[in-house]
């Protein structure tokens, strides 16, 4: 069975900046990409916000220059998918979709999340083309537009208020007649004179020639006064959530209740020593990706000094 001092799970910022990191120290470490190579990231168009790029950077061009800086110091980067974990003993056991197996002193966990979508066929056709599930990184190409947010709870009500402060009009899409979100953010809301909110509405689709023009609305959907509309707006943003990729770690490491692994305090430590978590699988509330990149940075760290001991 092969072997390696340090595996790491997934290849976005925190994947590829603990790779970096990791290869530096010395460790050769191993790095599967995942599912999804590069991560959340590729799913955006162009970084802006990213120290570094006073131009901004094409979000694919980014993953690939991190991999390739990581390859530089030594880290041996492989499309594959981890399929199981065994941590219960050492050294780790880690399946790959190929059936292949490897024993590894220390595992980095760096899986990312997924933002939860409507499942309207019209979200894929325009992602990147005004459809968006990150108002932090994206809000900014829709200063002084029309946009909507979609969502009732704590994190639309944020992303609506942060929209709020950049474009011209924000609409709350809630399903609901109420708004789920505390009464603090409620209040934030409702106060705020460029926000509408559009209770018990359901979004039909989206319409556009060259990105998103506009949604098709339901008012009470199933109602007897149902009424169906179409709303003109240039982006569309979604706040239902993220679900963070850690479905093969349940049972096997601490998690919420959401499945965000837990780690001690403000280290990359799991629950289980030589075990560390990077990156949006365990990080509910920044969800950024020089945070990520920087929480990659203390996993292989923390992972070099659990080797040395």
């Amino acid at each position: 069975m092969e072997k390696t001092k340090c595996l790491i799970i997934g290849s976005g910022p925190a994947g590829y900046t603990a790779a970096l990191y990791a290869g530096r120290a010395n460790l050769s470490p191993i790095e599967y990409t995942g599912l999804q190579v590069g991560g959340q990231l590729t799913q955006t168009t162009i970084v802006e916000n990213f120290p570094g790029y006073p131009k901004g950077v094409d979000a694919n061009q980014m993953m690939m220059d991190l991999r390739q800086q990581a390859e530089r110091f030594g880290a041996d980067v492989r499309d594959g998918i981890v399929t199981d974990v065994d941590l219960s003993k050492k050294p780790y056991v880690v399946t790959i979709d190929s059936g292949g197996k490897i024993e590894a002193d220390t595992v980095i966990i760096a899986t990312g999340a997924s933002a939860k979508y409507l499942g309207l066929p019209d979200e894929q056709k325009y992602n990147g083309q005004g459809v968006s599930a990150c108002a932090t990184c994206d809000g900014f190409f829709y200063r002084k537009k029309v946009v909507a947010v979609v969502g009732g709870g704590d994190t639309a009500c944020e992303e609506a208020t942060y929209l709020a402060g950049l474009a011209s009009k924000v609409y709350m899409i809630v399903r609901k007649p109420y708004l789920r979100a505390t009464e603090i953010m409620k209040k934030r809301v409702e106060d705020n004179p460029k926000i509408e909110i559009l209770y018990e509405t359901n979004t039909l689709g989206l319409y556009g020639e060259n990105g998103v023009e506009g949604a098709h609305l339901v008012w009470r959907k199933g109602e007897a006064d149902e009424k169906k509309y179409d709303l003109p707006i240039d982006g569309f943003f979604l706040a239902i959530g993220h679900k963070p990729n850690t479905d093969i770690f349940r049972g096997k490491l601490d998690m919420d209740s959401v499945g965000y692994i837990k780690v001690e305090g403000d280290t990359p430590r799991t629950s289980v020593e030589g075990v560390f978590a990077a990156g949006d699988c365990a990080d509910s509330t920044y969800r950024q990706a020089i945070v990520a990149a920087g929480s990659g940075c203390k996993a292989a760290i923390e992972a070099e000094r659990y080797l040395s001991k």
